[in-house]
């Protein structure tokens, strides 16, 4: 959870203490700070509680994008391939894919022989869009994937270009781990830097948005439940991926 200072409310020290912390904490996001019953964000931070990311406000941008999505969108063959080596995708594999949005990663999936995916999107219109692209193996749900029931069937976990848009990180990784059978592998991946990330995500998608948590502090997030092995963070990509612990709680949120 994001650290939280509370301030003294209604001194003028309180104020001087939030000046400080700002500039402590300089462009962090995650970390929150507050003073007066308001807050003052890092940037990059959502406000205190999360309360301006609501799941309704995240599945109506998302359907207002979905009709001039696909011709914005830009497919690195290089890196999409790099994330899902790095996700463990091959051959005869199952794969949960979180948040899927339009199907981007769908051919990627049949280029590698997968057996099964299960592509689970919040907004409606980016599923329609989805599911008119799936084909083979390919199922598409419109839901919320954190109210439905982990099956820990699945051999991959793959979250591209979207965990900020989750307003728990815990609670988003507790839960993916009940959908991995023993030994199945949850890959939080981005096909650009931190920094570009949070600037693409400061402007429209601000309130529907959380700072993205720097690589290793995401790692750390994972450990509760999966045994990290693959920490990226460069100019051109982001990717936390690590296995299922066979002690793990599978399922349990904080």
């Amino acid at each position: 959870m994001p650290f939280l200072f509370a301030l003294d409310r209604g001194r003028r020290t309180a104020k001087s203490a939030a000046a400080v912390l700002l500039k402590w904490a300089g462009c962090r996001p995650g970390v929150v700070f507050e003073m007066d019953n308001q807050c003052v964000c890092g940037a990059g931070a959502l406000p205190a509680g999360e309360a301006a990311m609501s799941k309704a406000a995240v599945r109506d941008y998302f359907d207002r994008l979905a009709p001039g999505w696909d011709a914005e969108l830009v497919a690195d063959s290089k890196k999409i391939h790099a994330i899902l080596d790095a996700a463990g995708v091959k051959p005869g594999a199952r794969v949960l894919d979180v948040a899927c949005g339009t199907g981007v990663l769908f051919p990627f999936y049949l280029q590698r022989g997968v057996a099964g995916v299960l592509a689970v999107d919040l907004s409606p219109a980016m599923a329609a869009i989805a599911r008119s692209k799936a084909t083979g193996p390919i199922r598409v749900v419109c839901d919320d994937v954190e109210e439905m029931r982990g099956t820990g069937e699945y051999d991959c976990c793959v979250v591209y270009n979207a965990f900020p848009h989750f307003p728990d990180p815990e609670r988003l990784i507790g839960g993916l781990a009940a959908w991995l059978r023993p030994g199945g592998r949850l890959t939080v991946a981005h096909g650009m830097s931190v920094e570009q990330l949070n600037a693409h995500h400061a402007g429209s998608a601000a309130k529907v948005s959380r700072g993205m948590l720097p690589a290793p502090e995401l790692a750390e997030r994972f450990r509760r439940w999966f045994r990290v092995d693959v920490v990226v963070s460069d100019g051109e990509k982001y990717i936390v991926s690590g296995v299922l612990k066979t002690d793990a709680g599978a399922g349990e949120a904080p």
